[in-house]
């Protein structure tokens, strides 16, 4: 079954939109492939706020985000995870503020490791640590964090309960797939993560790029979504058992084959995606790796 992208969205660099009662967004003029029109900063409550992934190191959206909260008091500060798109912006929002900010932890990467998307802020040190489950509050909203890595291994998601959504980050996005790229992205992490998703009761899914996720815009409940992605992603896989039923492959072979309808430019992205899937493959014995799973080894069937 086809996954209904939403690839509209109704919004103005530097413009705090309302988009419900306890929810705003402004978003931060940085599109890229990776990004799509570019990162969605979330305002939660009124009066005393939360903001979810200030954005970039950039300092026009810094102000156009104070901008709209002229009278108004950020309290928190929340961090999905720490791609250069989503945590720098936290550092001069806490200059200006004086915000607390709350992650899962610091960026998992050692520097020098591999670029991924928009690469990784190691500066950020979170002042308070977030495990699954735990839950902060503030002046009418209640936030819980959800740890969900397979994109990253420190991204959470938060359910905003007076709403019942799920500012679900880059775990789950209306306009395109998520990148998982290893090492630390992590492909059996990204199906847990998913799966974790199906049972809950969230209404709509706010993605920090692109639209909201919703019956409304997608035509399917937000878990119906989700369950779309993971056959998505089993689709890949049985991509991947095809093209080496014809004998070893290497990545950059099945790239060619998988994804010849996609831009050049994003087959490196889908090189280390497919990686993720053979790591995953590997480890549940469908696949053998010679020598090892990496993105030069050979691969074959079991």
């Amino acid at each position: 079954m086809s996954i209904p992208f939403v690839k509209q969205l109704d919004f103005a660099y530097g413009h705090v939109a309302e988009i419900s009662p306890l929810v705003r967004r402004v978003v931060a003029n940085n599109p890229s492939a990776f990004t799509f029109h570019g990162t969605g900063t979330y305002i939660i409550g009124r009066g005393q706020v939360a903001v979810i992934d200030p954005g970039p190191d950039d300092p026009a959206h810094i102000e156009a985000l104070l901008a709209g909260l002229a009278g108004e008091t950020v309290s928190h500060i929340l961090i999905t995870h720490t791609h250069r798109d989503h945590s720098p912006g936290a550092a001069l929002l806490q200059q200006r503020t004086g915000a607390a900010t709350y992650a899962y932890g610091p960026h998992p990467v050692p520097r020098g490791g591999l670029a991924v998307e928009e690469g990784g802020d190691h500066d950020f040190r979170p002042d308070f640590l977030l495990a699954d489950g735990e839950s902060v509050a503030g002046a009418g909203w209640t936030m819980t964090a959800l740890h969900t890595p397979g994109h990253i291994s420190n991204h959470l998601c938060f359910a905003l309960e007076e709403e019942a959504a799920l500012f679900s980050g880059d775990h789950v996005m209306g306009w395109s797939t998520t990148v998982i790229s290893p090492p630390d992205g992590n492909m059996t992490d990204y199906y847990a993560s998913l799966t974790k998703l199906l049972p809950r009761s969230e209404r709509v899914y706010y993605p920090t790029h692109g639209a909201a996720i919703n019956a409304s815009t997608t035509g399917i409940a937000p878990q119906e979504f989700v369950q779309r992605l993971i056959r998505h992603r089993e689709a890949r896989e049985a991509q991947i058992l095809a093209c080496l039923a014809a004998g070893p492959q290497s990545i950059p072979a099945m790239v060619e084959r998988m994804y010849a309808e996609v831009p050049r430019y994003l087959h490196g992205a889908a090189g280390r995606s497919v990686l993720a899937h053979l790591i995953h493959m590997v480890a549940d014995g469908r696949v053998l790796a010679d020598p090892a799973p990496h993105e030069g080894a050979l691969y074959r069937k079991a």
